[in-house]
């Protein structure tokens, strides 16, 4: 049966095609399964550790590697249930490779863990002198592969691994491997977001509604910094194009306009009348400026009623 023949059977259909003995409540949704699809967690690699094979669903011709999504969850539950036990300044989440830093970051600010985004430090499990130096009870990895040091390490001090694994994965120190692609940006978010979904839901912190989670996967994506940076300049691009728009150009309407009343201040030496004007945006509206005569020839007019906040100097009187 192909992974989209899977996805279009119902959820009781789909426990039954893949042996799953999980509980109704831990069973996947439709949603679920398509967005397994869609970011692709079932595509492993050309390459198949025998310890993997069991989690292989078939060869394709090109020689690609096609997870059971199906045994995929069953491990995420199981992952699941073992985390939420334990408390969270116990557990710690690993991720060497670039796609997974956003992801442990995030999955450890909304459970509370420990995360090491980057290099891991030789010695943080086993060399107590260090300043990174951690006692787990349970460490998360990414990748085995990538992430062989911690392993090893967590091996010395007997600390139970839980690790995202591919096809072509080491599984030597790892207790629980998750079958998933652990090589694509889209799909390490995804998995270490149903992973921390699933252990909230264990705790009761979120319903187990499809939409008791508010926290968007995509949060979980790993963003390159050019296109951080590019997204940046563009919103930076419009928010000065929509204040260029906001300036307003003022037309004085009124008798005698602006020139008059400025003569007539002068002439006077009292204030001069208020007159009306008018501003040229989309929210036109009739205001009132006062033209306050100084002793200089110089006259400063002054908003002082609208809708609009503007003043300006008029024969070149400085701020």
């Amino acid at each position: 049966m192909s992974q989209r023949k899977f996805a279009s059977l119902p959820v009781g259909q789909q426990q039954a095609a893949h042996g799953s003995k999980l509980p109704a409540a831990f069973n996947p949704t439709e949603d679920d399964i398509a967005k397994m699809l869609q970011a692709q967690v079932h595509i492993g690699s050309k390459k198949c550790e025998s310890q993997m094979e069991t989690y292989v669903w078939k060869r394709r011709e090109d020689g690609i590697n096609l997870i059971n999504i199906g045994k995929t969850w069953e491990k995420l539950v199981l992952a699941a249930r073992i985390i939420a036990p334990i408390a969270p300044e116990d557990v710690v989440v690993i991720s060497s490779r670039t796609y997974g830093h956003r992801a442990v970051l995030k999955f450890a600010a909304n459970t509370g863990v420990h995360a090491i985004a980057g290099r891991f430090t030789p010695g943080a499990f086993t060399n107590y002198i260090t300043r990174s130096f951690k006692e787990p009870r349970l460490i998360v990895v990414t990748d085995p592969r990538v992430d062989h040091q911690a392993i090893r390490e967590a091996s010395y001090v007997n600390i139970p691994v839980i690790a995202f694994c591919d096809t072509d994965a080491p599984l030597k120190y790892v207790d629980v491997a998750i079958p998933a692609n652990n090589k694509g940006k889209h799909s390490i978010g995804l998995v270490w977001w149903l992973l921390c979904r699933e252990v909230l839901r264990l705790k009761g912190t979120v319903p187990r509604t499809p939409d008791g989670w508010g926290i968007m996967v995509d949060m979980f994506f790993y963003r390159d910094p050019d296109e951080v940076e590019k997204d940046q300049q563009e919103a930076a691009t419009k928010d000065t194009a929509v204040e260029q728009q906001g300036t307003a150009d003022w037309d004085v309407v009124g008798t005698g306009g602006a020139t008059g009343a400025v003569a007539a201040a002068q002439e006077g030496g009292k204030p001069p009348a208020l007159f009306s004007v008018r501003c040229s945006s989309d929210h036109e509206t009739d205001a009132i400026l006062s033209l306050v005569a100084f002793i200089e020839p110089t006259i400063r007019i002054g908003l002082v009623r609208g809708a609009c906040r503007w003043c300006c100097w008029w024969d070149g009187l400085g701020s």
